[in-house]
């Protein structure tokens, strides 16, 4: 049985997981969002996240292209169109991106690797569970993903908050599309968060914005200066980096809160 030997990583969370499986030899491009480890800019950059150049990749002969999201089946249309294997993963939660680090695992023969990779994860993710169970206070949380028009957070995210001892604002709005998750000031404000993250998409968060924003010197997270921004490098993109820094980035920032309230 062979294995891939040549993919092309269309986004960063398969690059990071490739690194951590001891593979990142089979990578041969990748996304030019690219972060994570540092050493994985060393590689040709082929792709952004919504276009690629499929002429640079169809040359590069891959026997293996990995995508995420719907957001890419226009490239990965192009890319089959073209004769070459594609796989685009649509994980939304932390389950499901467990789950493709397993089946990413068994695609490049490295499947024990990456059961224990999963299991170090979960028992991460437990840990931090059980850390925030018994907390008497669980600060509300709004986590802003775009700013205009305003984008509260994925399932991940949601997921993410709520283990770390908070609690999401918008959790009844975590659609896996971004049209899905479109919030307004007015219900920013009536939902009244104690902690404000800001992480945006492909551009730094102007911190200073939240408290300019009509009515919100009403908002305890304003308020109380409670506002932070978090990396998308680890935050946006569904893959290990939610666990590896992740957790702990965004437990020490609600603790911040929660030590404040006792």
């Amino acid at each position: 049985m062979s294995y891939p030997s040549k993919i092309i990583c269309l986004t960063e969370e398969t690059v990071e997981t490739l690194y951590l499986l001891g593979r990142e030899d089979l990578i041969a491009g990748v996304s030019q969002y690219v972060e994570r480890p540092p050493e994985a800019k060393k590689h040709p950059q082929v792709s952004q996240f919504i276009r690629s150049d499929i002429e640079q990749i169809v040359i590069m002969e891959p026997d293996l292209v990995i995508g995420f999201s719907d957001i890419q089946k226009e490239i990965a249309s192009k890319l089959i169109g073209r004769g070459l294997n594609v796989f685009v993963t649509n994980q939304r939660s932390l389950d499901e991106i467990l789950n493709n680090i397993l089946l990413l695992g068994r695609i490049v023969g490295e499947e024990k690797k990456a059961r224990n990779l999963v299991l170090s994860f979960e028992q991460k993710l437990e840990h931090f569970k059980k850390k925030s169970s018994d907390l008497k206070f669980r600060p509300k949380v709004y986590f802003e993903e775009w700013d205009h028009p305003r984008f509260s957070g994925i399932k991940w995210v949601s997921e993410l908050i709520s283990a770390c001892g908070g609690e999401n604002i918008f959790a009844d709005r975590i659609g896996a599309m971004a049209r899905e998750r479109e919030v307004t000031d007015k219900e920013i404000i009536e939902r009244n968060p104690d902690i404000i993250f800001g992480c945006w998409c492909g551009k730094p968060v102007k911190l200073d914005s939240f408290a300019k924003r009509l009515g919100f010197n009403q908002v305890k997270a304003v308020q109380n200066q409670a506002i932070w921004e978090l990396s998308p490098a680890i935050f946006l993109q569904p893959g290990p980096a939610l666990f590896v820094d992740g957790l702990d980035q965004m437990f020490e920032k609600i603790q911040e809160v929660v030590r404040l309230d006792v």
